[in-house]
């Protein structure tokens, strides 16, 4: 996940401008195409692929949904509340939901026991809604340090998510802490490397409290991508891709084999969403079907 701010939000709009809004297919061949199926997926089983938002937002939400689904997306990710019916009108679910719009989500988080009233009570707020809307997920964060002990803002997680673990749980709604770098993107952030995650979340031991396996950020921080996902796989509850370096691309300008991860992530049996969470360097529908397609398996 990246900067989630009105300052990002211009920028990207202000760069991409009417070249981008001209690229999106919504009638002719390219529409027309339609959604593919894996190679010998006829059962119609491949991996669900989603896109979040925030790096295409200077494309209008309905008509970019409707080009996510001519490509065969089923969903689209990091939404706020008022978006979810946008992306439903067109046939497509938010995969990953927003708690709130506050401008400090990213680095104010259950490390710290002084957030966890205000963290509650939006989930409290949020998780209903959720799930009369079908979102699957909710995301959360564990916050910067700010000074804060590791193991203290593990014992501060633990115990705030023991405390919404319930609701979670009876309304089946995912809450999804995720993992960011510290070393390129989010300096102080606690949550940089899957051990840690998962430390906080095996000791929460709940189905509806996972990880947000971010590829692109633990690519950054520790590598070694397809074993973490095949060793730690009953906590991971949502992908994110993305290319390295530069957050682009997950196509051959970049490091990461993402049709090789897919087939892992699909080996383990995973049964949610695969989101793709880049900025992109060409006409954006067309890195996406890109995208789509290796990571269709």
């Amino acid at each position: 996940m990246g900067e989630r701010g009105l300052t990002r939000r211009e920028m990207l709009a202000a760069s991409a401008g009417a070249i981008v809004l001209g690229s999106v297919p919504t009638t002719g061949a390219a529409a027309a195409e339609g959604p593919r199926t894996a190679p010998g997926s006829a059962s119609g089983a491949p991996l669900k692929q989603s896109v979040s938002y925030w790096p295409f937002e200077s494309i209008p939400l309905p008509q970019f949904a409707r080009a996510l689904k001519a490509i065969g997306f089923s969903a689209v990710d990091l939404l706020q509340r008022e978006q979810w019916p946008v992306v439903a009108d067109a046939g497509l679910v938010c995969s990953m939901g927003y708690p709130t719009a506050r401008r400090d989500f990213l680095t104010t988080g259950f490390n710290d026991p002084a957030n966890h009233a205000m963290l509650l009570a939006e989930l409290e707020e949020t998780l209903p809604r959720a799930a009369a809307a079908g979102v699957p997920n909710v995301i959360a964060m564990f916050g910067n340090r700010k000074g804060r002990d590791d193991a203290l803002g593990r014992d501060a997680c633990i115990e705030g998510l023991n405390r919404i673990k319930a609701l979670a749980e009876e309304l089946g709604v995912t809450i999804c802490m995720e993992l960011l770098n510290s070393r390129v993107d989010h300096a102080d952030y606690m949550g940089d490397r899957s051990g840690y995650g998962v430390s906080v979340v095996s000791a929460v031991n709940s189905p509806r409290v996972k990880l947000l396996y971010d590829i692109y950020h633990m690519q950054i921080m520790e590598g070694d991508i397809i074993r973490t996902i095949q060793r730690d796989a009953q906590w991971l509850g949502h992908y994110h891709t993305g290319g390295v370096p530069g957050r682009h691309e997950i196509d051959g300008t970049q490091e990461l084999n993402y049709h090789a991860i897919c087939e892992a992530i699909k080996g383990t049996g995973f049964q949610g969403y695969v989101a793709h969470e880049f900025e992109p360097t060409r006409p954006p529908m067309e890195s996406l079907r890109q995208a789509y397609d290796i990571c269709l398996v």
